[in-house]
């Protein structure tokens, strides 16, 4: 993504005012409203975690439906960032978020509308077509308008924001579905009303934020020859991160149910949204921590909390299962904090954009893939039977690949400085 923020120490910021000085009141808002409007589309992209084992029940789906569920979403994203990513720049980031935060909520309204597995499928397609298509601009948005200048103090705030909203949204969901009244629907209207003033909050951005003068054209992510090597190492671990946090939100719910013997859909909600919860509160505590030091960090944490994951479910214990998603959350956060940090090292500035572009489609599209596979297993196994295989053998890679990081110096040396760049095809 093209960072349109000001270099300079002295440069204006969006709002006008030089860095270091108080900011002008239309500064701040949009900065709040950019916000405002990423906690609220990505809180809506998990609203029906707390509710896969509800639509199994009712539209008779497996767990193999629920898992493609995800990866429809995930598939999306992709594509949105692909396609419609490099648009901000030649649109400017006004129409793009208002045409996207519009998706959302035809998205959450087909969701809501939902009478059968195809409604489901579609409306979490159009929600990975809106995330793919705001989040880019959103994350831009909020470095260009941050009050003061501080790009970095933005940046971490829409990294950290993100994350928190994708696990309070189970949570929500959850709260919603278990003590108010329309279960199925309520959270989806209730999505549909927070978007509203964040679709608003978007219409109010000047034309001209964001807008480059670039012609369009699809975004093919790249991968320079001189960081490949380098490459792998984070890139694996950021797969491994989200592929667990993909199958908790897919599958931990119905799991919980299965295994406690019993359903609350708060409780499932909340199991599943503290993964990332957790992961959002870890990366703030360790926002100072080098990339090796969190992904191995990372690692431990997920190959800890995978395995108190099937724990849970043999001792039939909510308690552990709680303390097994919260050290799996630490290390998912943790894990995707160093690999990405890893490539911003890594990366060439002429070829940036596309290595970070390849580092997103290794991560979606590799998660997704195992999250099938998870689902695959369980209408072969049973839901229990597959989370727990899946528990051992996910830690057993994170084990593996920690080993990696520590002894094979390709995954963890620096890339020289001096090293040619040549753009490549995606390695």
């Amino acid at each position: 993504m093209r960072d349109h923020a000001q270099r300079d120490r002295g440069a204006p910021a969006a709002g006008g005012q030089p860095a270091g000085q108080p900011a002008a009141r239309p500064g701040r808002l949009r900065f709040a409203g950019l916000g405002y409007a990423l906690a609220v589309l990505l809180t809506g992209t998990n609203l029906a975690t707390p509710l896969y084992a509800t639509y199994e029940h009712v539209f008779r789906l497996s767990p193999l439906d629920v898992t493609l569920l995800v990866a429809v979403y995930a598939a999306a994203v992709v594509v949105a960032l692909l396609i419609c990513g490099p648009l901000s720049d030649t649109a400017g980031y006004r129409p793009v978020l208002v045409a996207g935060l519009a998706a959302a909520a035809c998205g959450s309204a087909l969701l809501a509308a939902a009478t059968g597995p195809g409604w489901l499928f579609a409306g979490r397609a159009v929600q990975g077509l809106a995330v793919g298509t705001c989040s880019g601009a959103l994350t831009a948005g909020l470095v260009l308008t941050e009050p003061h200048g501080r790009r970095a103090r933005a940046s971490f705030l829409a990294a950290t924001a993100t994350t928190a909203a994708c696990g309070f949204g189970p949570v929500l969901a959850g709260a919603l579905a278990q003590y108010a009244p329309a279960p199925r629907t309520l959270s989806y209207l209730v999505e549909i009303g927070l978007l509203v003033p964040a679709a608003g909050a978007a219409a109010l951005l000047p034309g001209s934020l964001g807008r480059t003068g670039q012609r369009w054209r699809p975004r093919w992510p790249s991968l320079p020859a001189p960081v490949r090597a380098a490459f792998l190492g984070p890139a694996v671990v950021s797969l491994l991160a989200w592929a667990v946090a993909y199958v908790v939100l897919a599958l931990v719910p119905s799991y919980a149910a299965a295994a406690l013997g019993g359903s609350n859909l708060l409780v499932d909600g909340a199991a599943a949204g503290s993964l990332l919860l957790v992961a959002a509160l870890a990366q703030a505590a360790c926002r100072s921590w080098d990339p090796a030091r969190a992904q191995q960090a990372g690692l431990l944490g997920l190959t800890a909390g995978l395995l108190g994951l099937i724990g849970a479910g043999l001792a039939g214990s909510v308690a552990l299962l709680f303390a097994a998603m919260a050290v799996a959350g630490a290390g998912q956060g943790l894990a995707f904090m160093g690999g990405i940090r890893r490539i911003n090292e890594i990366a060439p500035a002429a070829a940036r954009a596309g290595t970070v572009a390849m580092f997103y489609v290794v991560t979606y599209a590799g998660s997704g893939l195992v999250t099938v596979g998870v689902g695959l297993l369980a209408t072969l196994l049973g839901l229990t039977a597959s989370v727990r295989w899946f528990g051992a053998v996910l830690a057993a890679a994170c084990v593996l690949m920690l080993v990696a990081l520590r002894s094979v110096p390709a995954l963890s040396r620096a890339v020289p400085a001096a090293a040619p760049v040549h753009a490549g095809r995606p390695g």
